[in-house]
């Protein structure tokens, strides 16, 4: 599973014009589910999220999780995370997960985050979303569970 985490100040998702979730302080996290992915990814990748200690603390030094400043997390599925352009300039989706497999594994990722008791609000799982945020800082975290970067 890959992750594109931003810190933000606000962000939320809409479809067809309709706001799905939205948040205030906290992480927007943009997911990709490969073909090799298991449960053992998702939590590999929940573990990270709740844990990254990319929040400012009184020192202004990145020290704190989100859980920390009782912020909250906006988690959008993006089966774009697997596109594959190093043969052409039109990306190959191969590598991401049929969206049946997808599902399932997005929908245990965001199990896994509220089971920390953090608030989750979600994108809907393939529709065509508009995403809005305010990134603070930028700080922007790339997560794979195969480790790959």
């Amino acid at each position: 599973m890959r992750a594109v985490v931003q810190r933000v100040r606000r962000a939320q998702v809409m479809v067809a014009g309709e706001v799905t979730g939205q948040i205030e302080r906290g992480l927007l996290v943009l997911v990709g589910v490969s073909r090799e992915d298991t449960r053992a990814d998702a939590d590999y990748l929940a573990d990270k999220i709740t844990g990254l200690r990319i929040f400012e603390d009184e020192n202004r030094k990145m020290n704190l999780d989100v859980a920390a400043i009782r912020g909250a997390v906006l988690v959008v599925s993006q089966f774009t995370l697997y596109g594959d352009t190093r043969r052409g300039k039109r990306p190959s989706f191969d590598a991401a997960a049929p969206p049946e497999e997808a599902r399932l594994l997005y929908e245990y990722l965001v199990e896994r985050i509220r089971a920390v008791g953090l608030p989750c609000q979600t994108g809907q799982f393939q529709q065509t979303m508009q995403v809005e945020l305010v990134n603070d800082g930028p700080v922007t975290i790339l997560l794979d569970s195969a480790k790959a970067f």
